[in-house]
């Protein structure tokens, strides 16, 4: 039995139909594997806390309050151990370079890198907020769920006043 033409101009062009569509599938799942190699994703200490262990592997960020009193040269001189709270939890972070002229203790950081397998957060870069009335949104969302978001408000409301 010989296929009539239409049946054979049927069969032809679903193989190119599911052609097309394994070369788009397979373009969509190369894109994303790329993409995922360079995202990096935003966590609070308090996240953190509830993922750990985290891979060391994984570059992440985390965002924060700088502990008051926590910031010190380590011994070599370069490096710069702090603490970062959600006022929830506290992750300590080691730094290895000049920190951004607006770091301070008490104000709003975020911090990239990875975390060591003894619970420290070892930053290739940390960045600070740039005036008294900005918050990195990743950290003020982090501050709101613990709370301390609206004693911050109330501050600044009171400094604005006087």
């Amino acid at each position: 039995m010989s296929l009539s033409r239409a049946k054979i101009r049927k069969r032809q062009r679903m193989y190119v139909i599911v052609a097309i569509l394994l070369a788009v599938g397979s373009a969509a799942a190369l894109m994303l594997t790329a993409f995922e190699d360079s995202v990096v994703f935003f966590f609070s200490p308090t996240e953190i806390a509830e993922k750990s262990p985290i891979d060391p592997d994984q570059r992440l960020r985390i965002g924060g309050l700088v502990v008051e009193g926590s910031v010190a040269k380590q011994d070599d001189g370069q490096t710069i151990a702090f603490v970062v709270t959600d006022m929830a939890e506290s992750v300590p972070v080691s730094y290895r370079g000049i920190l951004p002229d607006l770091f301070r203790e008490g104000q709003g950081v975020v911090a990239e890198g990875h975390m060591n397998s003894d619970g420290t957060f070892v930053a290739s870069e940390v960045l600070a907020k740039h005036d008294e009335n900005y918050m990195p949104p990743e950290v003020a969302e982090s501050l709101k769920k613990s709370g301390y978001w609206e004693e911050i408000e109330a501050k600044n409301a009171e400094q604005m006043r006087n």
